[in-house]
């Protein structure tokens, strides 16, 4: 590792910023990793300060700084009004300012990993950006069309699911349309690459149907028999641990008790539904496929609670943590050049 971890501090009227601070204030002794939060710096400062985390925030000047916790505002250096409103345009657009910093930073090799901080895209699309999610923005600026969306995250009982969405941010409608072999079948192999990156003994992936118990055999929809299941079998031909598709409504049960390693889900919220159910406050957010490794904490920017200080920074922590983990192991061994 260069020992550089990137936080692209997201909208400052959520939480974004409360939770990073929290979390590297909490992850400060684990290690000996430098911090840059890429953001407003003054308003870093203020929060430190207001939460009493005591950290020493340095404005960063270059790589070589000595230190561990540094800031850097790349949108022209001002900083954002206090107190803007939740989802104000100003806020929305420096988000994608400091996204976009962050990735590039990455794919120049400045940095080891990049935790992005929540952003809110109606807000981004209303400040007057086109913009679908993170995940699309970082896989455009890096040129990557092999991506895919990891969430992951464990249960009190110290057991993990883990699952990778074949599509992502899209009307439910239009989930029979875009859903192609091919892109389960991309699923699949990312899934399966994700379970060797983390380390695990095996990669056995569960896909499921998008039918209610997986079509009934054609009776409930077709995309079992004519879409989703092809997939599978081509991904066993090339010698994926692979099954499917079963039935949605069973088989998040059955790889949280450990017989998959990950599910492969056909959509958003079948995916994201069991997975918040199981680690609300500390999922993690990881797109597979990139160049860089990427991982951000899976709630929003939950507007309610922002400026109170209340926030949990859980699932911040858990997607730093993740990150560094990824970053210890040599570029080859996280399938990042082959993808």
């Amino acid at each position: 590792m260069k020992g550089w971890l990137g936080i692209s501090l997201g909208d400052v009227t959520g939480v974004g910023p409360e939770v990073a601070l929290k979390a590297i204030a909490a992850e400060a002794a684990a290690d000996d990793i430098r911090y840059l939060l890429i953001g407003d710096e003054m308003l870093l400062t203020r929060l430190s300060h207001s939460l009493s985390l005591h950290l020493s925030l340095q404005k960063f000047t270059g790589y070589r700084n000595r230190g561990r916790f540094f800031t850097v505002n790349p949108a022209g250096g001002e900083s954002l009004p206090e107190n803007l409103p939740a989802g104000s345009p100003p806020a929305a657009r420096a988000s994608v300012v400091w996204l976009r910093d962050g990735g590039e930073r990455c794919l120049r090799g400045e940095l080891d990993a990049l935790v992005t901080a929540p952003v809110n895209k109606e807000s981004i699309i209303h400040a007057g950006h086109k913009f679908v999610g993170q995940t699309e923005f970082l896989s455009e600026l890096a040129g990557a069309q092999r991506t895919a969306m990891m969430l992951l995250g464990m249960d009190e009982r110290g057991r993990w699911l883990r699952v990778a969405l074949a599509t992502v941010h899209i009307a439910i409608k239009s989930v029979p349309e875009k859903l192609t072999a091919e892109k389960i079948m991309l699923t699949i192999e990312l899934a399966a690459q994700a379970c060797r990156d983390l380390g695990l003994s095996r990669a056995r992936i569960a896909v499921a149907g998008l039918n209610p118990h997986a079509g009934e055999g054609g009776q409930f929809g077709d995309e079992e028999i004519t879409t989703i299941a092809p997939a599978v079998l081509a991904a066993q031909k090339k010698g994926f641990d692979a099954v499917g598709p079963l039935s949605g409504d069973t088989i998040f049960y059955h790889a949280l008790k450990g017989g998959f390693d990950a599910v492969v889900a056909m959509y958003h919220d079948q995916g994201l539904a069991p997975l918040k159910a199981v680690a609300f406050d500390s999922g993690i957010n990881w797109t597979l496929g990139l160049p860089f490794i990427r991982t951000s904490p899976d709630h929003g920017t939950a507007y309610d609670i922002a400026g109170r200080g209340i926030a949990n920074p859980g699932s911040m922590i858990a997607a730093i943590r993740l990150a560094k983990q990824l970053a210890a192991k040599p570029a080859k061994s996280v399938g990042l050049s082959s993808l």
